[in-house]
């Protein structure tokens, strides 16, 4: 008879081990590049066909996409906390001095969240949106490709102090800058690579106002040619390019102004100003197809900032809003 006593607790031991490993694979789950292949297989196609719409109409939301991810996965990782609306009971971050006036894209979000509930409810998370919207944008307007991996899931909360205190702002110097890239785990290089996007975009006059009226690194033409759109006092909100010379299109132009004192923004600048980025800034202008292989690689690390994975988060049916 005892060897029968033995067999409860080894099949005790099986259910608790197979238990025990699906419940660490749910917690520790990976993103994966076909994490939708079955659940919801159009939905990259929904993405990129809602994108390219809104690039088509207003060539600037490419780069008002591809702002959105950065600003939400530098502020507690990967997890569409930006896109959160304050309520009486959550303080979002939509209003943190890096966001305030300045971040769009929320209703082009809103469209494709729309449309790939109709398709598979429930399925699709708002930060894998953003991290496929910001990859789509790129391509839009002529940049490189990468693979978007996926599987991150929603937050239930968003952190206004951290969004304050992570995303570096368009004063800082070189030191704050790779002071917070470091932050986040990335090189000195990464952070070159990952400023190249605004190699698309515009900026407020009140984000470089400073710049073109104190600063004696801009070149002289340049910084008259834009007080024009950008008095001294007042008009906060006209707007420039970031990239002067092909403002719609993703390409290395971008490492080229700086190396000619036009880069629009201080924090621009900076990276090319007689420290230790000048020499990867001088690589990247000459080098287009090194700058696109090295923002690729370097903006599916970015993506990997601490998603929610698992059971972890929620797939929010809104992403302005918890479920």
């Amino acid at each position: 008879m005892a060897p029968f006593l033995y067999i409860p607790s080894i099949l005790t031991t099986i259910m608790f081990f197979l238990l025990f490993s699906f419940f660490v694979g749910m917690v520790s789950a990976q993103l994966s590049s076909t994490f939708y292949a079955t659940s919801c297989p159009n939905a990259l196609s929904t993405i990129k066909s809602a994108v390219d719409s809104a690039v088509s109409s207003e060539p600037r939301m490419g780069a008002s996409l591809l702002r959105l991810h950065f600003h939400d996965c530098f502020v507690n990782g990967c997890d569409a906390s930006v896109l959160l609306d304050d309520t009486s009971t959550l303080t979002g971050e939509k209003t943190a001095g890096p966001n305030n006036n300045s971040l769009r894209g929320f209703d082009v979000v809103d469209t494709i969240k729309s449309q790939l509930e109709n398709i598979c409810p429930c399925v699709v998370s708002c930060a894998d949106i953003l991290a496929v919207a910001a990859r789509d944008s790129v391509v839009a307007l002529g940049g490189t490709n990468w693979t978007v991996q996926l599987g991150r899931r929603d937050s239930t909360t968003a952190s206004l102090s951290a969004a304050n205190s992570n995303i570096p702002a368009s004063t800082s110097n070189l030191s704050g800058l790779l002071s917070a890239f470091s932050n986040k785990g990335f090189t000195a290089n990464e952070l070159v690579a990952l400023s190249g996007s605004h190699t698309i975009g515009q900026a407020r006059c009140t984000v470089f106002r400073t710049r073109i009226y104190n600063e004696t690194n801009i070149d002289s033409s340049f910084a008259t040619s834009l007080k024009s759109n950008c008095p001294s006092t007042g008009g906060d909100n006209g707007l420039a390019p970031l990239d002067v010379t092909s403002p719609t299109s993703f390409d290395n132009a971008y490492f080229k102004n700086l190396i000619s004192n036009k880069g629009l923004l201080h924090s621009d600048q900076e990276l090319f100003n007689g420290g230790s980025t000048d020499s990867q800034v001088n690589a990247y202008s000459s080098n287009s197809a090194s700058f696109l292989t090295d923002f690729a690689n370097a903006m599916v690390k970015m993506g990997n900032l601490s998603p929610l994975t698992g059971t972890s988060g929620q797939i929010r049916k809104n992403c302005r809003k918890t479920n």
